[in-house]
């Protein structure tokens, strides 16, 4: 009887234990904590202009023939508008609802550039370090068969701010991923480290630091510098160490084909006219890009996330130096994210004006995205699953239109719905192949 009550004891400790490692520094993500999209419905968004915001984003979308959106809203701090529009399923004539996870394409770089300034803020790394070569933190063997040796002058913040030295005269070879496979002599899709090793078997266009051009591999190195320095995935380590501390449970990596997609997650729809390509894993099939022509999750830490636009919003207040609550980042890294600096783009963000708004757009095809922090203390995100014929461009029409909600709306709610939790919520069932003891803060 004595040995009993022992062995209870343990099982107890042990139970005990194994329930703070989901909550408390080790940053593993506690299987039963709600995602703040999960608790919320359309209804909860309704107040004396709500049915203003609903008219302007309804004749926005008909105008752009988009299929469906999710638009959410920051005040202060307090999540007060938080809704879907148009269908998330046209075939099963689903309705959006904040639930639903949209791919996030470019915004994904925001994620991954406020893990490597976490990773910085510990002393895992510094942005002045080399990526590549022996003496680099991508020092292994598989990366080291460089064809030029201006890599190995490339730095994290060169990687950070897109003055890598790349070009945009060829196309990115993230979106590449039968040819780089069949170059490099593996199955397609190309993952992160092969499109890698391809791009440097190329030769660079300018000399690191020298030149601003925008690329995605530059990311997708970030990811793998990230791995590297943690020992763990770049999905695990961001969900469970920037994200979940965050609040942030909901989020993922894409997958790139319909039948792959979360419960939760939209279907995608590419502009009228919108031509098929071969299938990203070299198969015969013909797909949109949307469907599985791009291999979105290879795009990684460049643009391979999905989330609802509540939880991007509940990310963005904690990095965005608010003194009223804690950051997962000090206000100095905020700080020098965001500092505008002739001739170079911010870290993570797209856009610093001049009125100090703070901007970060993302397309796709079947994706367009516009996230937007401003000086005034609102925070707003506007994703569709549906991409424009104008490209890049079309984020700056959204902007014309929130912009005007923004201007006509000068009463919000005094609610905060990221704490609302009347309504009886979805459980979540989260799971992590890999565990807490790879990496330690």
């Amino acid at each position: 009887m004595k040995y009993s009550y022992i062995l209870a004891f343990f099982i107890l400790i042990f139970l005990v234990c194994a329930n703070d490692s989901g909550q408390g520094n080790s940053g593993v993500v506690n299987h039963n904590i709600k995602a703040v999209s999960l608790r919320l419905h359309n209804t909860l968004s309704t107040f004396p202009k709500s049915t203003y915001i609903d008219r302007k984003v309804t004749r926005f979308m008909d105008r752009w023939e988009l299929k469906g959106a999710s638009l959410a809203i920051v005040k202060d701090g307090r999540l007060v508008y938080a809704k879907g529009y148009g269908e998330a399923d046209q075939v099963n004539h689903k309705q959006v609802i904040p639930s639903n996870l949209f791919r996030i394409a470019s915004v994904s770089k925001l994620i991954t550039a406020t893990a490597i300034m976490k990773l910085k803020e510990e002393g895992k790394l510094s942005l002045d370090d080399k990526v590549f070569g022996k003496d680099g933190i991508l020092c292994d063997s598989i990366y080291l068969n460089i064809k030029d040796k201006k890599y190995k002058k490339i730095t994290v913040e060169h990687l950070l701010r897109h003055e890598a030295g790349f070009t945009s005269r060829v196309k990115d070879p993230i979106f590449r991923p039968v040819y780089v496979a069949k170059k490099m002599g593996v199955t397609a899709p190309a993952d992160e480290e092969t499109t890698i090793r391809y791009q440097l078997t190329k030769r660079l266009r300018y000399r690191p630091g020298s030149k601003v051009v925008y690329s995605n591999i530059g990311y997708v190195i970030l990811s793998k510098v990230i791995e590297k320095v943690t020992h763990l995935s770049y999905e695990n380590y961001v969900r469970n160490f920037i994200l979940a501390p965050c609040g942030v449970y909901d989020m993922h990596l894409a997958h790139n084909f319909p039948e792959e997609r979360y419960d939760n997650e939209v279907c995608y729809y590419e502009q009228n006219g919108a031509c098929k390509v071969s299938a990203c894993d070299g198969s015969d099939r013909e797909v949109y890009k949307c469907d599985g022509g791009n291999n979105v999750r290879g795009l990684s830490g460049a643009g391979g996330w999905v989330s609802s636009a509540a939880e991007l919003l509940k990310f963005t207040s904690c990095i965005d130096g608010n003194d009223n609550k804690p950051d997962i980042i000090s206000p100095e890294s905020v700080k020098y994210m965001t500092k505008r600096l002739n001739g170079k783009l911010p870290i993570g963000w797209m856009k610093i004006d001049y009125k100090n708004n703070w901007w970060r757009t993302g397309t796709l095809a079947g994706s367009t995205i516009l996230l937007k922090k401003m000086d005034n203390g609102m925070s707003w995100v506007l994703m569709s699953n549906t991409s424009s014929w104008r490209g890049s461009k079309f984020p700056k029409a959204i902007n014309g239109m929130m912009s005007r909600v923004i201007r006509i709306v000068k009463e919000w709610p005094d609610y905060d719905l990221f704490n609302y939790f009347n309504h009886k919520p979805i459980v979540l069932d989260i799971e992590d192949n890999e565990t807490e003891n790879n990496y330690s803060t």
